[in-house]
Order: structure tokens, then sequence, then C-alpha cells
């Protein structure tokens, strides 16, 4: 008895190509919700950095902003990872300029904590920081 092939070389590409699609829709159909950042106190929150870097700066109106230190421009593309009710980890890629991995940690709704790595103008980078508001904007 002869035996034959289940798929030929043209259906098993057509087989990872849907398994493909049916494991892409989940990512692109999925909420940015991020209902922690999004009650956290707004106005202007200070990073302190623990590595002893200068102090930053910067108005928070989402909580979003807190994402992305080191990728500031808009159009980056965003993966998030963990959405609970004190913790954030968002992972997130900026064409042409790198990408980076940011877990935020809430403390109270005006002091979290950060810690972010990854590449940006072409160099690593790494942040343990502590960022509370420390006033309006």
């Amino acid at each position: 008895m002869k035996k034959r092939a289940l798929l030929s070389p043209i259906g098993v590409s057509a087989v990872v190509g849907m398994i493909a699609l049916g494991l892409a829709l989940p990512v692109a159909a999925q909420s940015d919700g991020l209902a922690m950042l999004a009650g956290l106190a707004k106005g202007e929150w200070t990073i302190q950095h623990r590595d002893g870097s200068v102090d930053q700066k910067i108005c928070v109106k989402t909580g979003e902003e807190l994402i992305q230190l080191r990728h500031v421009e808009s159009g980056c593309s965003r993966f998030v990872v963990e959405d609970a009710s004190s913790r954030v980890t968002v992972q997130y890629t900026c064409p042409g300029n790198g990408y980076g991995r940011t877990d935020i940690r809430k403390e109270t709704g005006s002091l979290v904590q950060i810690e972010s790595q990854g590449i940006s103008t072409g160099l690593p980078f790494q942040i343990t920081a502590e960022a509370r508001r420390t006033g309006t904007c």
C-alpha cells in the first residue's frame, strides 16, 4: 500500500499562513486600555533616575507618557504584555529608532516605579526610576 502525503508543500504553506494569521488577529484586535495608567493623577511629574542622571519633568495627561521615556515620537506600535490594577508592562517598536519594554508599578495615584530598557538611536538604554506628581502643567 502506497502512503500519500497529507499536504503538498503548497498546502503546508497555506496552513502555516492561516496559523500565522490566526495568531496575529488577537494582537491586532488587542485593546490598548491601560486602565492603571489612566487612573494616575494628571499634571507635571518628576522622574528621578536611580543612576544619578538629571531629573526629568514631563506633563502627564493620560499616563501613557510614562511608557516611552526614550522614544517621545509618535507612530510607535505597542503590545501590552500586562495590564493589571497596579502594574503595566508594554513592549513597543518605533520604526527607524529602536524599541523598548517598560514596566510601571503603581504605588499610589501620584507615585510609580519605572523600569525600561531597549534600543534608542542605535544605542542600548536601561532606566530604573521613580516618578511622582510634582505640580500642574
